[in-house]
């Protein structure tokens, strides 16, 4: 890993969730992390109500962010495609540290998520904690 402060990227769903639920999270770890973290969220990117010409963007631009990270904080709260490919990409392409946090029992998991992630806790604060602990 790189000098100077590591990088976090913000991996969970987007595209499949209501109202403020890929943001509320996202927040919480941006204002933890703050300071002492250089925070990738890919929600910086609006291409709402353009996801169709955007596609291809959309995934060059997370693909770039997962590239530039030295962790990804994931939101392991439901199955997303784009996250579990993230997370495969991460780990087993450029070998990063993946810490997610997932309120599903260990039996609802999928065996891919779990031989990825480096560490699954059961809350985003027991994921920032790992990571101010261990980083």
């Amino acid at each position: 890993m790189k000098n100077g402060p590591k990088k976090i990227y913000l991996c969970g769903p987007i595209m499949d969730c209501s109202g403020d639920e890929g943001k509320t999270w996202r927040q919480r770890a941006k204002e933890r992390l703050a300071g002492r973290f250089i925070v990738l969220d890919p929600m910086r990117r609006d291409f709402r109500d353009r996801e169709i010409d955007s596609a291809n963007e959309i995934v060059e631009f997370d693909l770039q962010d997962v590239r530039d990270a030295d962790i990804l904080l994931v939101n392991y709260s439901k199955p997303s495609i784009g996250t579990a490919m993230e997370v495969f990409y991460a780990a087993h392409d450029l070998g990063r540290f993946v810490i997610a946090f997932s309120p599903l029992p260990f039996q609802d998991m999928s065996p891919w998520m779990v031989k990825y992630c480096t560490k699954v806790l059961p809350d985003l604060e027991a994921a920032l904690a790992y990571i101010e602990r261990h980083f």
